[in-house]
């Protein structure tokens, strides 16, 4: 008999409860600021607008590329 299940895999780079939390943290810090940034901006000065952006893509960036998800587990 042959049994159809499929077995789910936990990923082997899934962090720690403390280093999710800091790096949750730092991350919300970086959208934070990149918020920020934009009490600085008028129409003579753009460079507020940059950092924002800047700031706004690698909070989001930087978790989905670099870190990697945390919910893949069973994804082949």
């Amino acid at each position: 008999m042959s049994s159809n299940t499929v077995e789910t895999q936990t990923p082997q780079t899934e962090n720690k409860l403390g280093s999710t939390i800091i790096l949750f943290v730092l991350m919300m810090v970086l959208f934070l600021a990149s918020l920020y940034s934009l009490s600085f901006l008028t129409l003579s000065n753009p460079w507020p607008m940059a950092a924002c952006l800047i700031l706004f893509a690698a909070a989001f960036w930087i978790p989905q590329t670099i870190l990697g998800r945390s919910d893949s587990a069973g994804e082949n």
